[in-house]
């Protein structure tokens, strides 16, 4: 069997072990807590110099057209954003449209992703055409008198 003093020995045990694991935990999460704060502020002054590049970024793509050096007339780019910045319609000002050119802007050093990547391969194999929608009359035409 099983004495006294060998049971209070296993229960103060075990509570030292649950008292250990506690402080343990605590001083870990303050540890934690305390590295995260240090490192905080490194990573808001991240976060500014990325967003302020993005910003700048998407300020550049609007205002390219207008720079000395692009090789289109403003007037004839569309801003897109998305998928592509611009669409160029060549010739829209004299009312001939003979080309159009769809336009990525980038600065630095940055690369093509993949969508657009994508988008480029696709015009490149001439996969691209115009389409006529018609809206369905009943929806522009106008109510008659007797229709409610």
């Amino acid at each position: 069997m099983i004495d006294t003093t060998t049971i209070i020995f296993l229960v103060i045990l075990l509570v030292g072990i649950a008292v250990a694991y506690y402080i343990g935990s605590k001083a870990g999460s303050r540890k934690k807590h305390r590295e995260w704060e240090l490192l905080l502020p490194q990573h808001r002054k991240e976060a500014i110099a990325k967003s302020r590049a993005v910003i700048g970024g998407q300020f550049s793509e609007n205002l390219a057209p207008y720079l000395p050096d692009f090789p289109y007339k403003p007037t004839e780019c569309r801003f897109l954003g998305k998928p592509t910045d611009f669409i160029v319609f060549r010739g829209m000002d004299e009312k001939k449209i003979d080309e159009v050119v769809f336009v990525e802007v980038k600065s630095g050093d940055a690369k093509l992703n993949s969508q657009e990547k994508n988008l480029k391969s696709t015009i490149d194999k001439g996969k691209v055409k115009f389409e006529e929608y018609r809206i369905p009359k009943d929806l522009t035409k106008g109510k008659e008198e007797g229709d409610i």
